[in-house]
């Protein structure tokens, strides 16, 4: 789809994705990041992480009938951001393909004219490397809006194409290859040690219970969204892409980690481990466990850690891909100026320091 030159592209919203027309649905589809884009997220989101009184506005931008871009937001107290979640690894807005430059432009444009009247548009857990970026800050500025880039967090991954266990553990960092070897030698003496990983919609039940007895016990803070999980975990067992893995001892589950599958890419979005059972180091037993089953079953050829720069996942995995946010502000609204005045205000601290 080449040369749409349209300066006022029409625009519709729809409450859900299901309800988008077939060609805007394909459109979202098509550019779907992964599990982070399917008709599964976005139901499960809407339905387990949406904020009191916010409504979602699946934007669908049109020229000459055609759907160039679908963009899901969420509006809400007078803003308007990304449908974009805290369990959200990845967003973008969905572009058709085969767009040229200048279409991309048109469309982004129309984007950030449908959020002026907000002051503020706020698109959060953008791959910094996604190559519809340019156009939007062109677009954004078209509009008559100021584009703002900030660091929103770091995504840990590595390409382990071609790896099985052994090999990937030889690639680890010595002090950690060892931990594992000490750990897993010692968890497999356990005489009642069990690791149990559920896929099925039929084990959901029993799946979920682990999770949330581990969770509960664990030291994570309360979920914002305390159904979530679960529901996440059975829209993707629908879909055969639930890896919930459980490290048990006795009949105590002490450590549970709830992972995803898709085109040959494993990534995890939830872990914890008992604290009671620190001794026997139930996180690391058990991504080991994982990992293993992942590389060595499934020969899996990307792992992702998700959200977050923590510690651990440097050990892991290799790389690290940076995920940005992008305000687009209004500078002739209250909110938008303001936006840019602390936006200002915040590099001009950075170059202080």
């Amino acid at each position: 789809m080449r040369g749409i030159n349209s300066a006022d592209p029409v625009i519709e919203t729809f409450p859900a994705a299901d309800a988008l027309p077939s060609d805007a649905r394909a459109v979202l589809a098509a550019a779907a990041p992964g599990l982070f884009g399917t008709l599964p997220w976005w139901d499960t989101v809407l339905h387990h992480a949406m904020p009191p009184g916010a409504s979602a506005a699946f934007v669908t931008i049109r020229s000459s009938g055609k759907a160039l871009a679908v963009v899901p937001m969420l509006r809400g107290g007078g803003k308007l951001t990304s449908l974009t979640t805290p369990y959200s690894c990845a967003f973008a807005p969905a572009l058709a393909a085969g767009l040229d430059h200048a279409s991309r432009v048109v469309a982004m444009t129309a984007l950030a004219r449908f959020g002026r009247p907000a002051g503020v548009v706020r698109l959060d857990a953008l791959p910094a490397e996604w190559d519809g970026l340019t156009a939007l800050e062109a677009g954004t500025r078209q509009a008559g809006l100021v584009p703002l880039r900030f660091d929103h967090f770091g995504n840990w991954h590595e390409d382990v194409t071609g790896l099985d266990w052994s090999a990937y553990l030889s690639r680890r960092p010595g002090a950690l290859r060892e931990t594992i070897r000490r750990r897993l030698r010692r968890a497999e003496k356990l005489p009642d040690a069990r690791f149990d990983l559920f896929t099925e919609p039929a084990q959901i039940e029993q799946a979920a219970d682990a999770f949330e007895s581990v969770y509960r016990r664990s030291w994570k803070e309360p979920e914002p969204f305390p159904t979530f999980n679960v529901a996440l975990m059975r829209a993707t067992a629908a879909t055969g892409q639930l890896r919930l893995g459980v490290w048990s001892i006795g009949s105590e589950s002490v450590a549970v980690q709830f992972w995803v599958v898709g085109s040959g890419e494993a990534t995890v979005l939830k872990l914890a481990h008992d604290e009671a059972f620190k001794a026997h180091s139930p996180g690391t037993v058990l991504s080991a466990l994982m990992l293993r089953h992942l590389l060595d079953n499934e020969k899996v050829t990307q792992i992702d850690f998700g959200r977050g720069d923590d510690d651990y996942k440097k050990g892991w995995a290799t790389d690290r891909r940076q995920r940005i946010g992008v305000l687009l502000a209004n500078p002739w609204s209250v909110n938008g100026a303001l936006q840019l005045a602390l936006h200002a205000a915040g590099k001009a601290w950075l170059l202080w320091r």
